[in-house]
């Protein structure tokens, strides 16, 4: 399989229902609990990939755009964006979407770079030479 391919079916989509118990005071997602699912899809991508195991170290300027309202349908997309030796980097894109319509919007994305990790929990190459 060549790079390219394992770029397409590494792309991971998740589906997730918003339910009030999620939501701030103002009936919307809180952010730390999108960003807690962004981070779990990342992690799902890159294992997708690369079929390694991974930790995430750092994420890049989350963008939040659009409040993402309770009794909604949330999709969040994870591709694979950049490889390294160790590291690559998973862009995340989270989509809103009305349960009762046909509407559907980008509302959050971000990148995150998870590192690759050997059975004693140090970098290991994702490829071998």
């Amino acid at each position: 399989m060549n790079y390219e391919s394992k770029i397409k079916d590494s792309e991971t989509h998740v589906f997730k229902v918003v339910f009030p118990n999620i939501t701030n005071h103002h009936n919307t997602m809180f952010g730390g609990t999108v960003m807690e699912m962004m981070d779990e899809v990342a992690f799902m991508t890159a294992t997708r990939f690369a079929r390694k195991s991974f930790v995430t170290v750092s994420c890049d300027r989350i963008d939040f755009k659009k409040p993402i309202p309770a009794d909604t349908l949330v999709e969040l997309i994870g591709k694979v964006k950049y490889v390294g030796n160790s590291s690559l980097k998973v862009n995340v894109e989270v989509f809103v979407e009305e349960m009762y319509e046909e509407k559907r919007e980008k509302a959050v994305s971000g990148d995150f770079t998870l590192v690759a990790l050997d059975e004693n929990k140090k970098p290991v190459k994702i490829f071998k030479d």
